[in-house]
């Protein structure tokens, strides 16, 4: 979900990792005797010998408090367990039925309702959104007359993320629908692969209004209940009333440390859905099985099928000239497609605040994985430990993705702060802003990413967006920073204002979204000037 939360099958390729958090999570593994939480192992001496070692190795390296598992094959669930802990403070155990936030792995729940819908006659995949909404418009006039269905849930609509529209935000579907009219694309439509979740909002959004309800009743009504997914829900608020939930934890001053829980409800068909692995391996089953589950075909096996078959070829598919295990990585409909070691992976990963998941399937080999961790941030343990499951199954010699993983982000850490040390030196040195700090004051609105206040206390100005607040260091000329700080979206951004023919400070623009032009924000009168005298 988040913009640092990459796609799973590049995850390391695309965060940097912190200094480890000490003897956290080796105090948490030894005070809980090492022990995983009753298990479902069928034979001792299966391919799975051994795995609550690794696991557990790999969460102390990680620094990760809880992890649960579960692994289908062949329509058995040989696997389910948890480890660690859901809650540090009070030394609560992971077990197979705590609700952990599956993040983006709710795209795919999104696609299966509207495949039921396609199914029914009631959506099709290539008709414009316009016919269903007529509302619907993007920047892009081409975009907006012919977007499809289709096109909503392959990332292909020609804008990059725009996550902090939403994050953060509280605005209802149908407002952030309103907003997207004025968000600028990155791509031509339809060119090339550009991961988006205000696109996935649409489709849950378009779903529930064609049906003449909410989404979120559909996946109930269509998905958790025949499959039996009955404590699996669409709330972190819900989560909390449950007896057996994960707490959110994040690496805070190179610390892991509880967090808040980010309520993302409204974007919910993006990323909201909770649940747990008892349940979810039961949904993986479903699409293995390629939409039939319980002697049922829920979803016609052409559209399952179309979920996993590719639509775009996704950049970033380089991992291939670095590792020989991986194949090109493209997205289906909700499920990116791979393989690994040669053999076919439909897959998808999730991220939100406190917590990191991912789903995987081989459909051929009929083996299913299912990990969720309380962890976020540079946390790659799902991947690892799903990866060190398919070796083991597939009876191969495992790989040491822990430490190849660790060697790039070590890279990718160099690199950074390289790139920190060349930021730093392009400043100009006694420089001062054009005008006095009062007149940088007031509060600048944009059409879809809504407003940012100024003001001023004692030699600063101080920057307000949403929950936000910091003070701005100045760099050079109209030019000041927000400095870094722990879960600011916002860190390490530039700030630059400018004036117009008057003189008078009128506009400030700010990097919200990297892959287009920075974010335009324009100032508008105090209230008290607009009042009638």
């Amino acid at each position: 979900m988040r913009k640092y939360i990459i796609a799973f099958v590049m995850l390391w390729l695309a965060v940097i990792t912190r200094p480890a958090a000490g003897a956290f999570i080796k105090t948490v593994h030894a005070e809980n005797g090492a022990r995983p939480y009753p298990t479902m192992i069928a034979d001792e001496e299966s391919a799975l010998r051994g795995i609550d070692a690794f696991i557990l190795s790999v969460m102390d390296e990680w620094k990760v408090p809880g992890l649960a598992i579960a692994v289908i094959e062949d329509d058995r669930v040989i696997l389910s367990k948890g480890y660690g802990y859901r809650d540090v403070e009070k030394k609560l155990p992971v077990t197979p039925r705590t609700l952990f936030a599956i993040g983006s792995i709710t795209k795919s729940f999104t696609v299966t309702i509207l495949g039921m819908l396609v199914d029914e006659g009631k959506l099709d995949w290539d008709t414009p959104v316009r016919d269903y909404l007529p509302e619907f418009r993007l920047y892009d006039p081409i975009a907006t007359e012919h977007m499809t269905i289709r096109d909503l849930v392959t990332h292909r609509s020609g804008l990059p993320r725009h996550d902090l529209v939403w994050y953060g935000a509280h605005l209802s579907r149908q407002e952030m629908v309103r907003r997207l009219r004025y968000l600028k694309p990155s791509k031509e439509f339809r060119s090339a692969w550009q991961y988006q979740n205000l696109m996935f909002m649409t489709a849950g959004y378009l779903a529930g209004r064609v049906m003449g309800t909410r989404w979120e009743e559909l996946v109930r009504q269509r998905i958790f209940q025949p499959l039996g997914m009955l404590a699996s829900n669409f709330s972190v608020t819900d989560s909390q009333r449950s007896d057996d939930f994960a707490l959110p934890y994040d690496k805070v001053d190179d610390r892991v440390a509880r967090i808040p829980f980010r309520n993302i409800d409204e974007i919910g068909p993006a990323g909201s859905i909770n649940s747990n692995v008892e349940e979810m391996i039961r949904y993986v089953q479903f699409h293995i099985n390629k939409g039939e589950y319980g002697g049922h075909q829920l979803l016609s096996r052409r559209n399952a099928e179309q979920m996993q078959t590719p639509q775009m070829v996704m950049p970033g598919s380089i991992q291939k000239l670095i590792y020989d295990e991986h194949g090109l990585a493209s997205y289906g409909l909700g499920f990116m497609i791979t393989t690994y070691r040669g053999h076919k992976v439909v897959t998808h990963g999730g991220g939100i605040d406190g917590f990191i998941s991912l789903l995987s399937f081989m459909p051929e080999e009929k083996i299913g994985v299912i990990v969720l961790t309380n962890l976020s941030g540079a946390n790659p343990v799902p991947l690892i430990v799903t990866r060190n499951v398919y070796d083991r199954l597939l009876g191969l010699e495992p790989i040491d993705w822990a430490g190849r993983i660790k060697e790039e982000l070590e890279k990718a850490k160099k690199a950074e702060e390289e790139a920190e040390k060349k930021r730093l030196a392009a400043r100009r040195e006694g420089t001062s802003p054009s005008h006095p700090l009062p007149e940088y004051a007031g509060r600048y609105e944009h059409p879809a990413y809504g407003t940012i206040q100024i003001d001023v206390q004692g030699s600063k100005l101080i920057l307000s967006f949403r929950e936000w607040r910091a003070p701005l260091t100045h760099v050079h000329y109209d030019i000041f920073e927000i400095p870094k700080a722990p879960r600011n979206p916002l860190g390490n951004m530039t700030v630059t204002f400018s004036y117009n023919k008057r003189g008078d400070i009128d506009r400030l623009a700010i990097p919200l979204e990297r892959n287009v032009e920075d974010i335009v924000f324009t100032r508008v009168a105090d209230d008290s000037m607009r009042e009638r005298k």
